[in-house]
């Protein structure tokens, strides 16, 4: 069992580099995935687990095909269930491992995923936890608790989980990391999400979670106009995410914190990628 922060995932090259999320390909299939990542002159991702463990891809194929195919895997995704991202209500409802009703199904998940990411030879493992209560109830317990045996499941095969920003503004993590059982738990952030949700400032909250980030994804987003309502994914650089001063955070983070592209919007996924691939490496990042 893992019992203590780690800095950072094995799985990883040890120079910063670009990758991408898998699930932002939309792939029919592992080939299919293989070839968006050719036309993004790419070849490191972060793989969305559900497909393997719930069978729809075969596990050994999967990593027969990475390995031919020279594609590195440098984490996973595990998706929690019962989500609905129609509104900012309906996630806060859904979202993450916070809802009773789908607490068994997630652990249940947790550990198909954990399986998976072992038998890739993973070292990281990203999910939202959900949005976390901030007044110390009974509900924000069960949910550093629950955080806590997700952590315990992936630990079992040392594999870090990281949690994804967004749902709570950095102070509120910062302090829910801090709490006993919690100090290898690691967090994946994601600058867009914190727009989208309406959490503050991306930059501030990097510096202010330097110490404990694992990964980064690297998307943009402008705020919405109307107070709880979703703000809108951009293609990057085209948001509200200033990037100078972000890269210049990032850069004083250790050298092996890959970023990692996402794009959740638009229909031009492959070329919003490729430019997104420019603008990190002209920030020193390497395909």
């Amino acid at each position: 069992m893992i019992t203590e922060f780690l800095q950072a995932p094995k799985g990883c090259s040890k120079m910063p580099t670009i990758a991408v999320c898998s699930w932002s390909l939309k792939p029919c299939s592992w080939a299919d995935l293989i070839d968006k990542i050719g036309l993004c002159g790419l070849s490191e991702i972060q793989l969305a687990l559900d497909p393997i463990a719930s069978g729809r891809w075969n596990i050994d194929k999967t990593a027969e095909q990475s390995k031919d195919s020279r594609v590195r895997i440098c984490s996973g995704m595990m998706e929690t269930v019962g989500e609905d991202y129609s509104s900012l209500e309906s996630i806060k409802r859904t979202g993450g491992i916070r809802p009773d009703e789908h607490w068994s199904a997630n652990q249940s998940r947790a550990r198909n995923c954990a399986a998976v990411a072992d038998h890739l030879g993973l070292d990281l493992v990203t999910l939202h936890a959900g949005f976390i209560p901030c007044e110390k109830t009974l509900e924000h317990q069960t949910v550093i608790d629950r955080i806590k045996i997700i952590a315990d499941i992936f630990g079992g095969y040392e594999i870090q989980i990281g949690l994804e920003t967004g749902q709570e503004r950095a102070e509120s993590l910062l302090d829910l990391l801090g709490r006993p059982g919690l100090s290898h738990v690691g967090i994946n952030f994601d600058p867009a999400n914190m727009i989208l949700y309406g959490m503050g400032d991306p930059s501030s909250a990097l510096d202010m979670l330097k110490g404990r980030i694992v990964q980064v994804h690297m998307k943009d987003a402008v705020s919405a106009d109307i107070h709880d309502e979703w703000g809108i994914e951009t293609p990057v650089g085209q948001g509200e995410v200033d990037w100078d001063r972000f890269f210049e955070i990032l850069g004083t983070l250790s050298g092996d914190i890959s970023v990692v592209i996402e794009r959740e919007g638009g229909d031009q996924r492959v070329k919003d990628i490729i430019e997104a691939c420019k603008i990190a490496k002209a920030y020193g990042y390497e395909r």
